[in-house]
């Protein structure tokens, strides 16, 4: 997974998982893929964990819609966009490392 366009996480754009916010998620992906359907398990699973009722998450298959794929100038897939809380954020990858999927959130898990 990549960490493409991102800042440095410094405690203004860190969110602490105890904090309300709703997350807006858009996840691309290519059809019924075994890459995608592995992309989409692992976020509903990091979501449901990490985010629960805080998430709306837009499923949209690139081949289904390719106009929205367009406008958002997808490079790689499975790409994950956070459009809110705080800056864009993308993800590219199956988001198998959950890690690095809640730091390319901005999320920091309390202990």
């Amino acid at each position: 997974m990549s960490e493409q366009d991102q800042l440095p996480l410094s405690d203004e754009n860190v969110i602490h998982e105890h904090e309300q916010h709703v997350f807006q998620l858009r996840l691309f992906v290519t059809g019924a893929s075994p890459n995608s359907s592995r992309a989409i398990s692992n976020l509903k699973d990091i979501c449901e964990a990490h985010l629960k009722g805080n998430y709306d998450l837009e499923i949209i298959d690139v081949y289904q819609q390719p106009l929205i794929a367009e406008l958002e100038q997808i490079i790689a897939l499975p790409l994950l966009i956070k459009k809110a809380p705080g800056i864009e954020r993308r993800l590219i990858g199956d988001m198998s490392n959950t890690t690095k999927v809640l730091k390319g959130l901005g999320l920091h898990i309390d202990n």
